[in-house]
């Protein structure tokens, strides 16, 4: 391991690489502590001191910015917007026949995807900036119970212009980490967008764990390392698990000489949706949330019967009905995510196309409903994981009182795993290129 360690930092294109990732991930990084303009910087931090648990409705936004929403700064929306408008781009191809068009059309179509994901990402970042000024400025983003003075003054300038500023800057700073994440992509080691928000998961453990260590103490502490461990064990078994379906090529003769006769297979991973199911199911269930909290009424009134219903059972996490909801929403939106990005006629279509045949399957229609025969049978096993993988914060939420950014569950070991084993896949295969020796032995 350590040889294989040395081998990639004496590799000079290699190690370009790596400090080239190195160096833009500390640049996003930095950029998540830099306050926007018209920001009292001094109030926000009153208010993260003061008011941890009560921004529930921001938990998923904030994990995936790195903290930097909360701390209003320029880079307070993260990679967020870029991955909605991926995901929406994605939905747009079943409902708009130009994408599917695009999508196979190869690179030229891939690149004209880009574009239009790179459009729906900056009209995002104004939507969501403005929206975050917007709360900020009525004293709501720490949430209406946080008791503290200071959340009501995060903003220094109320003028048009200010606001003007703020949203200008934020929506800036989220075209700046996509091409952040872009030219890491092109120059660096792995996906870069994937990366960034690897970086911004993996800095609020620290300070998650730490936080368990104070409330807790240390004994609890140890025993939440012990069953991060398992569950990071778990969770490495299950995404690297697939369902290998064998696929034979008939020979063909053309000319003089002979393709195909080659035996392959199609590998559907128990978890083909990755951690997308799990964004949607959270973000619809934010919704409520939000919706009750701008309905809030003045001081002194009685808030109205239905406010009062979203915010005794889908406000925390650890009530009962949302935990169930959310288990099901993930559960539902894991298989319509798979049967939108595994299409099993396109599959079949392809194979017959080149002369490729399951043994003991006729090519055509029978092997698409073989394949989807076996892809509705692996799904229910990974949309039972996820959901089970996810109410894991929820859990600890509601026995040691962690909040919902708990490092060892939900979308963060998710992400943290999947990008981490992508990577690696990635140096390895670099090394095996120059070395003939991988850094997985």
């Amino acid at each position: 391991m350590f040889s294989a360690i040395r081998r990639i930092f004496s590799t000079p294109d290699l190690r370009r690489k790596l400090g080239f990732t190195l160096f833009m991930v500390v640049l996003f990084r930095l950029g998540s502590f830099i306050p926007a303009p018209f920001v009292n910087y001094i109030n926000v931090q009153a208010c993260l001191a003061g008011s941890a648990g009560t921004n529930g409705i921001y938990e998923l936004v904030n994990l995936f910015s790195g903290g930097a929403l909360l701390q209003l700064s320029i880079f307070a929306l993260g990679i967020m917007p870029y991955i909605t408008a991926s995901i929406i781009t994605q939905l747009l191809r079943v409902v708009i026949p130009r994408f599917e068009t695009l999508h196979k059309e190869g690179q030229a179509g891939q690149a004209k995807m880009t574009q239009y994901t790179r459009y729906i990402t900056l009209g995002l970042g104004i939507l969501q900036s403005t929206t975050l000024v917007t709360v900020a400025r009525s004293g709501q983003l720490f949430g209406s119970s946080s008791g503290i003075p200071e959340c009501s003054q995060l903003i220094t300038n109320d003028a048009w212009y200010g606001i003007l500023l703020m949203v200008i800057t934020m929506t800036a700073g989220t075209g700046l980490i996509m091409w952040f994440g872009e030219l890491i992509t092109e120059r660096g080691i792995g996906n870069g967008m994937s990366l960034l928000i690897f970086s911004s998961i993996a800095a609020g453990f620290p300070t998650s764990l730490w936080s368990i260590q104070r409330s807790e103490g240390f004994n609890v502490f140890i025993i939440v390392i012990a069953i991060g461990v398992v569950i990071m064990g778990a969770v490495v078994f299950v995404e690297q698990s697939q369902r290998r379906i064998p696929v034979q090529y008939a020979k063909r003769v053309v000319g003089t000489r002979t393709y195909g006769g080659s035996s392959t297979y199609i590998p559907i991973k128990v978890n083909m949706a990755g951690v997308v199911p799990v964004i949607f199911a959270s973000s619809l269930l934010y919704l409520p949330a939000l919706i009750a909290q701008f309905n809030q009424p003045a001081a002194g009134q009685v808030p109205p019967d239905w406010v009062l219903w979203i915010s005794a059972n889908l406000a925390n996490g650890n009530q009962p009905l949302y935990i169930a909801l959310f288990f099901l929403l993930i559960v539902g939106f894991t298989y319509f995510y798979v049967a939108i990005t595994f299409n099993p006629v396109e599959v079949a279509d392809n194979m017959k196309q080149y002369g490729g045949f399951i043994p003991g399957i006729r090519a055509g229609r029978p092997t698409a409903e073989y394949l989807d025969y076996v892809l509705s049978r692996v799904t229910l096993p990974g949309s039972l994981y996820l959901g089970v993988v996810a109410l894991i914060p929820l859990i600890a939420l509601a026995l040691i009182g962690a909040n919902q950014n708990f490092p060892f569950g939900g979308t963060s070991i998710l992400i943290i795993v999947g990008v981490g084993l992508e990577t690696v896949k990635q140096i390895d295969a670099q090394l095996q290129q120059r070395h003939y020796e991988g850094l997985l032995q």
